[in-house]
């Protein structure tokens, strides 16, 4: 109770000086438009950036836009340090280079009504101090945007996680590391689409909403249509079903990037909403897929990072991870036992149960399968490889959508990355036999109608498809997870506006 009382008055303390300051600010707007002067006015604003205009000789015209981020009044003379995307310039104000019918006057209203954190354009000349120091002689400012809030201190920053995740835009701004991983990101994606278009794939885009989900085992979003008179729900993988329609159709070789849906717990690897790509390729095998993936790694870290070798800490403990390294093959059946002592083919659903249980694993007890307990079972293993490397060979317990191994039918043609412990993708054999996948989505509906909200849903549709033929093919999946990985983040932290909690207010407090 003190801790939630002390909390509350903290921030009704920081709530009073805030308005404080607008209030202070909204003064000034008031002085600015009384002189005819919009405190917010329309662009075009024809800038070059900062880094460009360090670069030109002194005694060039320039103009350069930015944020104020810190401002020095000494008289006659104030010094500003602005900032825009490329980076910072210092700007010189005088009341003898000022533009105006009255320097010193307008140079004094100036000054009085800038602020740090106000957004300008600056109409000056490149010259260097005498310090040395790259600057811009301002002859005109105007303002663009009047902050009302104050920046927090660059220094101290701010020190609640939760409160950075809220304000990620400040968090933009002040930390250059936040920054960069967004163009860190971007890279990350571009390298995918480069590689796979190199290799001849096609990038589609199929529906986010959809009657029923597939592709995944997990619980949907489920939302009304009101043209429709339907329930839908958001995708929970990145297509698959429909992609491998477009083998049907005869496309060979395709692939999506985009957003999906899951309506499940939270944590350093998981989220509720985040970009996957997915690509299907007809003909193709999952030892081909897992020929490709490799290449489409290296080719990824090396366009995204600079590099092959990255020290990642996860799961408890420090892997070292070379992706130029042969990758190592971790066959399911055998790592389990190995690891566990467990044969997951010969032990029963209470036999796997039980060792759960032994090993103090957590596993969700509602809806409670062998499909379920296996997949905990193997999750407890996984933590104690570093990789990179792939996991195979998965039983059909576990993989609904992928084809059986011509050498054992109670194992399939399945393939996971597996890297510092966690899984990075996921990639079968695809199923193209009709009889067989309705047979398995089936025993998906039986789980379902036993409490396994996270068994997949039949689609008659798609059964359909498959009798009219689909070529064998390979398809793989990976997430935003992979990049956060290679970030050595929880992917929360690599979300730019990761979905959060609604913030209490001080009457919620009360």
């Amino acid at each position: 109770m003190t801790d939630d009382v002390s909390s509350t008055e903290s921030h009704l303390q920081e709530t009073a000086r805030l308005k404080r300051f607008r209030e202070q600010r909204l003064k000034k707007i008031d002085e600015l438009r009384a002189r005819d002067i919009d405190p917010y006015p329309p662009g075009p604003v024809e800038k070059v950036a900062a880094t460009v205009a360090l670069a030109l000789p002194n005694g060039t015209p320039v103009t350069v836009a930015g944020r104020v981020m810190l401002f020095r009044l000494m008289g006659n003379i104030a010094f500003l340090q602005l900032r825009d995307e490329s980076g910072n310039i210092q700007i010189m104000l005088s009341r003898h280079t000022i533009e105006g019918e009255d320097r010193h006057g307008d140079y004094k209203f100036l000054v009085h009504c800038l602020d740090v954190g106000d957004i300008i354009a600056v109409d000056g000349e490149r010259f260097e101090t005498k310090t040395g120091e790259q600057s811009v002689n301002a002859q005109r400012v105007t303002f663009l945007a009047k902050s009302l809030l104050p920046l927090p201190d660059k220094h101290a920053g701010v020190a609640d996680p939760d409160v950075l995740l809220r304000k990620r835009y400040l968090d933009i701004l002040l930390n250059d590391d936040v920054r960069d991983m967004i163009y860190k990101k971007a890279r990350f994606w571009r390298s995918i689409r480069e590689y796979l278009e190199q290799q001849g794939f096609v990038e589609v885009q199929t529906p986010a909403l959809e009657l029923t989900t597939g592709g995944a085992d997990a619980r949907p979003f489920v939302t009304y249509h009101n043209y429709l008179g339907v329930d839908v729900r958001l995708r929970i993988s990145m297509g698959e079903l429909w992609q491998k329609r477009l083998l049907v159709a005869g496309l060979e070789k395709v692939f999506e990037i985009g957003r999906q849906f899951r309506n499940e717990s939270q944590s350093r690897e998981h989220l509720n909403d985040y970009d996957q790509m997915e690509f299907y390729w007809a003909y193709a095998d999952y030892e081909a897929g897992m020929k490709m993936v490799e290449d489409l790694f290296r080719y990824m870290a090396v366009q995204t990072f600079g590099k092959l070798a990255f020290q990642l800490h996860r799961n408890g403990r420090r892997h070292d991870i070379d992706l130029e390294q042969q990758w190592t093959r971790y066959d399911y059946v055998d790592t389990v036992e190995r690891l566990s002592g467990m044969n997951v083919l010969a032990a029963s659903t209470e036999n796997i149960t039980a060792k759960l249980d032994q090993l103090g694993v957590a596993y969700e007890s509602d809806g409670l399968n062998r499909a379920r307990v296996v997949d905990a079972l193997w999750k407890y293993c996984r933590r104690q490889l570093s990789g990179p490397g792939f996991l195979v060979d998965e039983p059909v317990d576990v993989s609904p959508l992928a084809k059986r191994h011509p050498r054992n039918p109670a194992l399939v043609q399945r393939f996971h990355v597996i890297i510092a412990g966690s899984e990075l993708g996921n990639g079968y054999g695809e199923l193209n036999d009709p009889v067989d996948q309705a047979e398995r989505f089936a025993e998906q509906e039986r789980l379902r109608a036993g409490g396994d909200e996270e068994a997949q849903m039949t689609d008659n549709d798609f059964v359909e498809a498959l009798q009219y033929g689909m070529p064998p093919a390979c398809g793989f999946g990976m997430s935003e997870r992979v990049f956060a990985f290679f970030m050595d983040k929880s992917v929360r932290e690599c979300q730019i506006f990761p979905l959060l909690k609604p913030q209490r207010t001080s009457e919620q407090g009360e």
